[in-house]
């Protein structure tokens, strides 16, 4: 756990000064690079010491069987866990037949640094070994987001005052030993040596491993290749057996001299490849790296990286660290989603094994929201995902005896992988999350054929779920019950506001989408009786609310239920799930994550029309004091709702809290992999928070304002084709069009064009002020260690 400030507070870097162990694995974590595709942990380069050693292809999984104490009908049969794939990082070195084990010897220094913009690992150290040899190691590492295979490392080491006999050995390593995962034993053995060897090459300086997995019977190929420099007599042998290849580099150096590998590694997987297709594929993407070499492909990396700069850097001045902290969480949003390309979006990104590797409703309502405005192409990859996994959807809600598509609560491959029913079958608002990302990708870029091919099926058939999951009672309103939201302290509720309203936007969006392609909703069945039944559910959609007490419901029933004893419970009983069972938290006013709170931001319209500003300052109130925030899925949502209500020092606090998630392990868990949600959160909190950016339709509106710990925010806006800058001072905002055509916007509900010839420039209003809420006791934001 880390207890104090591991990371210097730079604004586009984050430098580790000194290696400590007992956080060894949370920094290979927060080092872990990734294109969607590959996905390289910071482990150190020589594989040992390690905290979890890691190398994931988005995609590859094993499959185990879940665990049942009481069978029962609709019960998923096997759970999917991503495994860790032929290890292609290690270099390992010695120096005068002395491992470089940093665990022995004396480390004199030793410095890491993760470059924002170049996007490289780079490590510098200096080592003396037991017998007195010193050596200064220096490695750059990539994970390549202009050639989706291919990873790199450059390894140099240099001979400090004495003459020094070096090895080098560069390996692929496959079936690595790991340590002994928590919970289910099956899934354990499942996970022991999951890669069955088919082919091994070594020839020069290239090597290549193939193997397959034991029961999901996927093949993976890891290809290498190697560009060697030193002094003369530098020698090289290569060789390979059973889960290893090796090539080894043996050299003297003079003080002074260096010796230099550059290693390229591509990697491939598939479901369906023959053995020699899987082996041409990588060694052609080898080929294609070679043809650009490392300084091609550290120049692409840098130019990749620019664009995306260019589009989506947050300014923040007057708090350093959550400058640095929303660039670290664009970073590696972008990472977990640049090149997966019809792939998942995994919770954890390809940073860790942490949730086994799971893509879970995180991706829709957090993640690709930021993405829509930064890095659209990656949105409609990941709604292809999706797409593609519909017939398994489709079979789910037929086995739940219900219409259109039910799609998993958590999933590799596309099936339901969760072995606890009130989630992996009660909620449903995940097919609502899927049907808002593909409505808000449409209006945000205008991709009609997008929407005609694929986001139309995808409106129609979460549609066709609530039609036939819902029913209309004797007076006519619609309900959807038995379901669980996203809070889930409160499971198998009926009519869950949250549930209910996407619901609704996405009965409505589907209908809307219909009409816009009569023809493609022809061809799926729509007719229209069935799309004026989705209108009429929608406009008959039941919302709970409490007329004694002037608030919301989360769900109907919700506020007669008792109250948790917050005073009763120690601050070591949180997260309560792991203290209290589940029927104690079901039947009392406890929320773990918001909820309503997230309905206000997601259907905020919606509020708006039928309440107003007091309403959702009410709603607001009341639950504040009820969330524990035993989810990091939580505090951007609550930031997001403090700012609208006027609450800037709160929002303020909850912003810190999801930017500081990892970087100052806040949840105690970031061993296992990132919280790409809450780094997506981050983003969330800052412009939609202090932004008050919203979607209306095919147009935007801001309503901003900063806390007064922040003297500016400035922020960049993808939409329709255009690029948009807004900066926000105290109290005033300046809108500049830096390219497009004329874009119309809403200020505080003031409607303003803004061309690229003049930045429009507004004043900020002051917010409406209100007593400040009180959260539950022991629960107050958690803004980290070092603030």
């Amino acid at each position: 756990m880390i207890t104090d400030r591991s990371y210097a507070v730079e604004p586009w870097t984050v430098r580790e000064t000194a290696l400590d162990l007992g956080v060894l694995a949370q920094s290979e974590s927060v080092f872990a690079l990734s294109n969607g595709h590959v996905g390289w942990r910071g482990n150190l380069d020589e594989g040992e010491p390690h905290g979890l050693p890691g190398s994931y292809l988005n995609g590859v999984h094993e499959v185990h069987p879940l665990p049942y104490a009481e069978a029962g009908y609709g019960y998923p049969e096997s759970g999917q866990t991503v495994i860790n794939v032929t290890n292609g990082k290690i270099i390992r070195l010695l120096v005068d037949d002395e491992p470089f084990d940093l665990r022995y010897g004396r480390l004199v220094s030793h410095e890491r640094v993760l470059d924002l913009r170049r996007g490289v690992l780079e490590r510098t150290c200096e080592w003396t070994s037991p017998a007195g040899s010193t050596v200064r190691v220096r490695s750059t590492r990539l994970v390549s987001l202009t050639q989706r295979a291919v990873a790199a490392v450059a390894y140099e080491v240099e001979a400090v005052g004495d003459r020094s006999r070096v090895v080098i050995q560069s390996e692929l390593v496959a079936n690595e030993s790991l340590p002994e995962p928590d919970g289910d034993p099956r899934a354990a053995r499942a996970l022991k040596s999951p890669l069955e060897q088919e082919d091994d090459f070594a020839s020069g300086n290239r090597l290549r491993l193939v193997h397959r997995t034991r029961r999901s019977g996927l093949r993976v190929a890891v290809a290498a290749d190697h560009v060697v420099t030193g002094p003369e007599r530098t020698t090289t042998r290569s060789e390979s057996g059973i889960d290893v290849a090796r090539l080894t580099v043996t050299s003297v150096l003079e003080p002074g001299q260096t010796l230099r590998v550059e290693k390229l590694v591509a990697h491939g997987w598939s479901g369906a490849r023959s053995l020699p297709a899987m082996a041409d594929q990588v060694d052609a993407a080898l080929a294609a790296a070679a043809h650009d070499g490392w300084a091609g492909l550290l120049a692409g990396q840098r130019a990749c990286l620019d664009d995306f700069w260019a589009g989506a850097d947050v300014e923040v001045e007057g708090d350093e660290e959550i400058q640095q902290a929303v660039r670290f969480a664009l970073f590696h949003v972008l990472q977990a989603g640049a090149r997966a390309e019809r792939r998942a979006i995994p919770a954890k990104g390809l940073t860790g094994s942490g949730y086994d590797g799971h893509a879970f409703w995180d991706t829709e309502m957090f993640v690709l929201p930021v993405l829509t405005h930064t890095a659209p192409r990656a949105v409609a990859e990941a709604l292809r995902w999706r797409y593609n996994t519909l017939d398994e959807a489709r079979e789910r809600a037929a086995q739940l005896g219900l219409a259109g598509a039910a799609f998993p609560w958590r999933t590799i491959a596309g099936p339901e992988g969760s072995a606890y029913w009130p989630a992996g079958t009660a909620a449903f608002h995940v097919n609502a999350g899927i049907a808002d990302a593909a409505a808000r990708y449409v209006e945000a870029t205008g991709d009609t054929d997008f929407e005609r091919e694929t986001g139309l099926e995808l409106l129609v058939e979460t549609a066709r779920l609530w039609r036939s999951l819902g029913h209309h009672d004797t007076h006519g309103v619609f309900h959807l019950d038995g379901v669980t939201g996203p809070d889930e302290y409160s499971a198998v509720a009926d009519d869950n506001t949250y549930t209910n309203l996407m619901a609704r936007q996405n009965l409505r969006a589907a209908a809307d989408a219909a009409e816009r392609h009569p023809d493609r909703a022809r061809h799926l069945g729509v007719d229209e009786e069935e799309s004026a039944a989705w209108r009429d559910a929608a406009d008959a959609m039941h919302i709970p609310y409490n007329d004694e007490l002037g608030v919301h419901e989360q769900h109907a029933g919700f506020t007669r239920y008792q109250r948790w004893d917050f005073d009763a419970t120690r601050p070591d009983q949180y997260p309560l799930l792991l203290h209290f069972p589940y029927f104690d938290l079901y039947r009392k006013q406890v929320v773990k994550q918001a909820d309503l709170v997230l309905a206000m931001y997601t259907c905020g319209d919606w509020f708006e029309q039928e309440y107003d500003e007091e309403q959702i300052a009410r709603n607001f109130a009341y639950y504040e004091p009820l969330t524990v925030r035993d989810s990091s899925l939580s505090a951007c949502c609550q930031a997001v709702v403090a700012a609208r209500t006027g609450h800037l020092d709160l929002a303020y606090a909850y912003t810190a809290e999801a930017a500081l998630m990892d970087l100052e392990d806040l949840e105690h868990n970031t061993r296992d992999g990132l919280h790409i949600a809450s780094l997506a959160g981050t983003w969330m909190a800052l412009v939609a928070g202090f932004g008050g950016m919203r979607r209306d339709g095919d147009r935007l509106r801001f309503a901003p304002r900063l806390p007064e710990r922040l003297r500016r925010l400035a922020f960049h806006v993808a939409f329709r084709g255009r690029r948009l800058r807004v900066d926000i001072g105290a109290d005033k905002v300046t809108y500049a069009l830096l390219e497009g055509e004329p874009l119309t916007l809403r200020h505080h509900g003031e409607p303003l064009t803004v061309g690229t010839d003049e930045p429009a420039v507004r004043s900020v209003p002051p917010p409406v002020r209100r007593p400040a809420p009180a959260q539950p006791r022991h629960r107050a934001p958690n803004a980290g260690g070092g603030r």
